[in-house]
């Protein structure tokens, strides 16, 4: 079967010389039995026109929220699609979607929507990479939606470099790819920790780990590619969730992260702590810099909240929790026992001992414990491929 076979696709066209490909792309989409709904801006209806999308669609184009005739629901529009690809996107529109500016329906159904967005840009090279432009991108991925990359080639303006927007075909393929993934985790609401934290000294030092958050960041996408809401709360890092719609938290010290990972949780099925949260702080901050002096310095650690621990001790019956592990001596027997002291359902254990394992590697390798005392050891794989034998074995334990 087609994976866009019975899709709902609002389309958001803006006004770029690229609209012409987004009539190619209607009709790809048409073809490939997605049923589309076309909204534009009212710079866009200046390079096609609303009906020739209309006659491709075989449905009324919006281009503005109150039009002659009506009052042309956003809100509907925003909760009836299974996606919403802006194509192409401006940069004028990334900036008004990046920052909450509802002028247009297009701006207006973007904040109303509760499905995946997804946006293809098309600009001029330097508006392309002007810091700006690449600060709404941050933003808005941020927020959880999906970036299709834009292409290099011969521009509107002449110039040759960055900007186009996406072929349709490659669209396409990119959707389909969306829409193809087990949807086993659907109608489930999953927290995920990821990342380090840091305690502060003062303003500018920290207490901290090698964490980059990459595992729990590759759970985030492969949760929310297999259907779940994902809340992920992650520490500092330069590394980004890529799947559309999961929500970010960003936090610093793991007083931050244990305030953000007991709310969401209280409403989650499922919450996997794969964050590496420091055990201590410094007891005293220091609101200046502490300056250099003669001899030692001592500091005064005090322990932190135990996020894991908390969690397990308020679950109900029909929410799973499963921690991590990371060990250098006795790993299994260590690992059982953090399993039963946390009330973990499941535990994820990896040995620095595994060369390619733990911090700072695209590689890890695994061994999955549970409470019904099974055992199962992984051999070494990407991260991403460590998270799907996860979430597999989440999935088989809750049958």
């Amino acid at each position: 079967m087609n994976p866009l076979k019975q899709k709902k696709i609002v389309l958001a066209v803006t006004g770029s010389i690229a609209c012409y490909k987004s009539l190619f792309l209607t009709r790809l989409l048409i073809k490939a039995g997605a049923e589309v709904r076309v909204i534009m801006t009212p710079s866009a209806t200046k390079f096609v026109a609303p009906l020739t999308f209309s006659t491709l669609s075989k449905h009324p184009v919006y281009t503005s929220v109150i039009d002659e005739e009506a009052w042309n629901n956003h809100v509907e529009l925003g909760l009836w699609g299974d996606l919403m690809l802006i194509a192409p996107c401006t940069a004028s529109s990334l900036g008004k979607m990046a920052n909450g500016i509802a002028d247009t329906i297009v701006t207006a159904v973007y904040l109303s929507a509760k499905c995946p967005v997804w946006f293809a840009p098309a600009m001029d090279r330097d508006m392309w990479t002007h810091p700006s432009t690449q600060e709404n991108i941050r933003k808005l991925t941020s927020y959880g939606n999906k970036i299709i990359p834009v292409g290099n080639g011969e521009l509107a303006s002449g110039l040759v470099g960055a900007g186009r927007m996406a072929e349709p075909e490659d669209i396409i393929t990119a959707l389909s790819k969306l829409f193809t993934t087990q949807q086993d985790l659907a109608g489930k609401k999953v927290v995920i920790t990821a990342g380090p934290t840091q305690e502060s000294l003062d303003p500018v030092r920290f207490l901290g780990n090698h964490s980059s958050g990459k595992m729990g960041i590759e759970l985030a996408d492969v949760c929310a590619g297999r259907g779940a809401e994902v809340t992920l709360v992650l520490g500092p890092s330069v590394l980004l969730p890529e799947y559309p719609g999961i929500k970010l938290v960003s936090v610093r010290s793991a007083e931050d992260m244990y305030n953000a990972a007991v709310e969401a949780f209280s409403s989650s099925d499922i919450a996997i702590m794969a964050a590496a949260v420091a055990d201590y702080r410094p007891k005293t901050y220091s609101d200046i810099k502490i300056k250099k002096k003669q001899g030692e310095m001592t500091i005064e650690l005090e322990r932190t909240k135990d996020i894991a621990a908390h969690l397990g001790s308020i679950k109900k019956s029909h929410q799973l929790t499963i921690g991590f592990a990371l060990e250098t001596t006795n790993e299994e027997a260590n690992a059982k026992r953090k399993l039963e002291k946390k009330n973990f359902d499941m535990i994820v254990l990896n040995s620095l001992k595994d060369k390619g394992a733990g911090f700072q590697h695209n590689t890890n390798k695994v061994k999955i414990i549970n409470t019904k005392g099974e055992v199962i050891d992984y051999e070494l794989k990407s991260k991403r491929a460590v998270a799907e034998d996860i979430v597999n074995q989440i999935v088989e334990f809750q049958k």
